[in-house]
């Protein structure tokens, strides 16, 4: 145990300007650090695995509210939308309950259906955002099967400092902002509020409903770093965000829906010597959500609660043991529990875990980096995550990288523990461990016609969906202002989670539950180009082309098995292996490009993006469950959004943006995109 603690790793968040580099000898000023990919500061150019970086200056630049609104823009990952305006990522062709997403290096939660809203997170006080691609479980553990987000916050600076941020917009949409910075001798303060308004928007007239709803939320965070001794300090930081939403536009319905999301964290850094450092971490976070659904006469038509509580104390150590090699790792526990309706019981998740990673020059050209991660849990299977990843040099302008992954995701507590019963259509879900005990109460009551699955086979335990990634990579820097990098990817998904007719009930409907069901697999490549001709100009531009399929279904494909009808009078006729399309909801291609420039004389700056998908299928349109070229597509499309900016008097600054300049909206397939917006900002510095 005592080798343990002295291998565990030092997570020192605090960004400088002028840092020491893990990966080289020299101290030197480098603008682009990243930490999330091995958990050390790295130079982003030197990683051995995909990894991009959004700078507080391009966030500034771009007016974004919202996590959602930068994310969108980067390639290999698009927003898709959730219930209630919500918005979650895909990334590398990943569902979003597939990426794990962190503030200040940890969690957050509130994955009620699966999905982390990004829309609630707001960037008014974030420094950069790190986005990791591929497997990191052998880090992070379970939901970091295809990669991490963390949204790095800023810290205090030295000296008292304010800035008050307000954007108005289109419906009725207003955003305001106030930070404040204090930094004295070993005191450091920084506090940030946000209010966020709109009055939603809908897409379709002839929904009774809106398409999302108005709404209001505050924001209020803090955080407090505080040097104890030349050698140790504190960081104490907390986040609570609230919101609320009227069910409106409606003749037939009433509701609400309320939201709380809190976390705090207590950081104590000691440094032993110049090689030795350690850290302690307790974290803290709790996600509730509540909301109802009346009918004209008052009555419930429909209500839900969900309150999310994870508790995680994480002890961590670097071990610089040469100026090329580092070794870190950490053990901790998490405890997790959930009271929710809908639940056969009230659970509660232990899962202690340890992880080591091994990160080295073999040479001046070669980067090796080994780690692994061991989590147990009360509930699931334990997990053994490893991971390698290889750079190598071949000069200095072009370098090959690859890295290979395990990742898991494990079973949330809705597919264990829900016990939901329609009232008005008479189905049954029931979560894996519910269906030994409520099967027999339903068989007792008369509802149960006839079980279709043995109930031995929900002895055991529901195993985690779990994942190899794989990325191939070519980084190239033909000259100071051109840099380019091409990756190849490949995430083969096993044990996936689905649903399944367990049991038929006497009134014609179905029990359901959940199962370790096929594989699949997305794969692909990622091409991003960056031009940065002069210091006002940056031109950049992304590409990826997906292929996201199951396997079993190109099995049927290829055997022949699938047929499919051009009209539903037509005759059916075999479909083959070139027909079948793939997993739904994914686009073959996807795009962006953006344009930066800063016009010096007139102390301002412009920026225009656009972002590009091509076609995709949501729903299986001719009856053979499959996603197949004879089924209906929602067409490609593109986003357009521009930006100016301008400084007045030094702390004063202007700004005017429109997004969705070609004022694109498809209410019938996409939720999410509510048409042209036209805004104004103003900022004030004190």
């Amino acid at each position: 145990m005592a080798l343990l603690f002295l291998l565990c790793c030092q997570l020192p968040y605090a960004q400088e300007d002028v840092i020491k580099s893990s990966d080289s000898i020299r101290t030197e000023k480098i603008s682009e650090i990243i930490l999330t990919a091995t958990r050390t500061y790295r130079q982003l150019s030197s990683l051995p695995m995909p990894a991009q970086l959004i700078k507080a200056e391009e966030i500034k630049s771009i007016n974004a509210l919202r996590l959602n609104d930068l994310l969108s823009e980067q390639t290999g990952i698009i927003t898709v939308p959730d219930f209630g305006g919500g918005e979650g990522i895909q990334m590398q062709g990943l569902d979003s309950q597939y990426t794990l997403v962190l503030i200040d290096g940890v969690p957050l939660i509130g994955r009620s259906a699966g999905t982390l809203d990004l829309s609630r997170i707001s960037v008014g006080n974030i420094k950069q955002i790190e986005v990791v691609k591929g497997a990191s479980s052998s880090l992070y553990g379970s939901e970091a099967l295809g990669g991490v987000i963390n949204i790095i916050t800023e810290n205090p600076k030295s000296g008292l400092k304010g800035k008050l941020d307000h954007r108005s917009g289109s419906f009725n949409t207003n955003d305001s902002r106030l930070n404040l910075n204090y930094k004295k001798n070993k005191l450091g303060l920084n506090f940030f509020i946000n209010r966020f308004e709109t009055d939603g928007y809908d897409l379709d007239a002839d929904n009774i409903l809106n398409t999302v709803d108005a709404y209001t939320n505050y924001t209020f965070s803090g955080k407090v770093n505080y040097d104890i001794g030349k050698n140790t300090d504190i960081v104490i930081s907390g986040r609570y965000f609230t919101q609320e939403q009227n069910t409106a536009g409606s003749e037939l319905f009433t509701g609400q829906s309320n939201i709380d999301d809190w976390n705090t964290r207590l950081l104590l850094n000691h440094e032993f010597n110049s090689k030795w450092k350690s850290e302690l971490e307790l974290y803290g976070t709790g996600y509730k959500a509540t909301e109802f659904l009346d009918d004209t006469e008052g009555n419930l038509v429909n209500e839900s609660d969900f309150d999310q509580v994870l508790l995680r104390p994480e002890f961590r150590t670097t071990l610089k043991y040469s100026e090329t090699g580092t070794i870190i790792g950490g053990l901790g526990m998490n405890h997790e529990s959930l009271d929710r309706n809908d639940f056969s019981t009230n659970p509660e998740f232990n899962s202690p875990y340890v992880f080591l990673q091994w990160d080295s020059y073999l040479n001046k050209k070669l980067n090796l980096i080994l780690g692994a991660r061991f989590d147990g849990h009360n509930e699931y299977k334990s997990q053994f995550s490893p991971k390698l990843a290889m750079r190598y040099d071949l000069s200095d302008e072009l370098a090959l990288k690859g890295s290979v992954g395990y990742g898991f995701k494990a079973p949330d507590f809705r597919q264990l523990y829900f016990n939901f019963s329609n009232g008005v259509v008479g189905y049954t879900i029931l979560g894996y461990n519910a269906v030994n005990t409520v099967i027999p109460q339903l068989e007792s009551q008369g509802q149960i016609a006839n079980i279709l699955v043995p109930l031995s086979e929900f002895n055991g335990q529901l195993s985690p969906e779990n994942s190899v990634g794989i990325n191939l990579g070519v980084d190239l820097k033909p000259t100071s202002n051109v840099s380019m990098n091409i990756n190849l990817f490949r995430n083969s998904i096993d044990d996936l989670i689905d649903i399944r007719i367990v049991a038929n009930k006497t009134n014609g409907q179905n029990v359901f539950s959940y199962y370790n069901i096929n594989s699949v697999y997305t794969q692909g490549l990622e091409y991003n180009l960056s031009w940065k001709p002069n210091e006002n100009l940056r031109i950049s531009g992304g590409y990826q082309l997906l292929f996201a399929r199951d396997n079993d279904a190109e099995e049927a494909f290829k055997n022949g098995e699938v047929f499919a009808r051009e009209n539903p009078t037509a005759p059916a006729f075999q479909l083959d292996k070139s027909d079948y399309f793939g997993l739904f909801n994914r686009s073959r291609h996807t795009a962006n490009v953006k344009l930066f420039y800063k016009i010096e004389k007139w102390d301002a700056n412009f920026n225009i993006r656009g972002v590009y998908r091509s076609k995709f299928g949501l729903f299986d349109t001719n009856g053979n469950a499959y996603l197949d070229t004879y089924d209906d597509f929602v067409d490609g499309y593109s986003i357009w959004d521009l930006a100016i900016n301008k400084t007045f008097y030094k702390n004063y600054e202007l700004g005017l943006g429109m997004d969705n300049v070609l004022d694109f909206t498809d209410p019938q397939n996409i939720s999410n995109i509510p048409g042209r917006i036209i805004y104004g900002t103003l900022t004030v510095n004190f």
